[in-house]
Parts: structure tokens; sequence; C-alpha cells
């Protein structure tokens, strides 16, 4: 993965604008628009993936609640054009923290996989904590069949 995303598929860059223009306005509304109903989520803080898509959309929702001063640094792409990599920072309180998003599109543009990782632990640890406090009743039921 080392192409930017000059030659994402076009179902997939059309599915991208409309995520950072979403990102933007601080309002995932049209998100299921672009989620494959059997999607996963990728936690940092779980092993077990979540899903299906409404878990991935519930996850994704709150996390942008979550974080303050998000902003996305580098894309790359895979060769296939069906995988990016987004890397981003944020804040979460005093908490400063890095992460990529890794999202896995079908030929269609609807993302099948969403997996998040996040540096340093500090900054994990606040996202996990404050996460928990929003989605521990809500995250549990929605943990996917290993």
């Amino acid at each position: 993965m080392s192409q930017s995303l000059s030659h994402v598929q076009p179902a997939v860059a059309r599915s991208l604008d409309l995520w950072h223009r979403m990102i933007e306005k601080n309002d995932l509304g049209e998100l299921p628009s672009i989620v494959h109903p059997d999607a996963v989520f990728r936690s940092p803080m779980a092993h077990t993936a979540y899903g299906p898509a409404p878990a991935l959309i519930l996850v994704l929702t709150t996390v942008i609640q979550v974080f303050e001063n998000f902003a996305y640094h580098r894309e790359l792409a895979s060769d296939d054009g069906l995988n990016v990599v987004l890397e981003f920072s944020a804040n979460i309180g005093d908490k400063k923290l890095k992460g990529i998003d890794l999202i896995r599109f079908n030929e269609a543009g609807q993302i099948v996989e969403f997996e998040v990782m996040v540096r340093p632990m500090s900054g994990l640890q606040a996202l996990g904590a404050e996460m928990g406090k929003r989605l521990s009743d809500k995250l549990p039921a929605h943990k996917a069949k290993a």
C-alpha cells in the first residue's frame, strides 16, 4: 500500500468523497448508504470484531462525538483500489492520539470492513474509557461470531 488514492476504484472514490464530506460536517447521517449490510468493525480495544453494519455505524457515529480536533493527514490505497488507509490525529480531553483507519471496500464502493488502530497507549486508554461510557451497554450484543 504505497500509492495515493488517485487509482482507487470509481465507486470507492465516490464513497470516500462522501465519507470526507460527512467528517467535515461532523454528521454521519449518510453512512448507512455506503456500508454493506454484513460489514464488520475491528476496534483497537477488542480482539473480536463487531458486526454487522448497525454495529459499525453505532461505533463510528459515537466516536465522531468523542474525538476533538479530528483531522486526516495521509491517505494510501492498495494496488487493487479496494483498500485504503487513512492516517488521523485527534484529542480526547488532554490526551493526544494518532491512528489509522483501515477500510476495505467491495467493488460497489460499500465498506465491508473498518479497522482502527490507535497510539499511544494513553490515547487508546482515554478513547476506550470514553467509548465504554457511551457504548458498554450496547456493543456486546454486536460481537461477531468468531
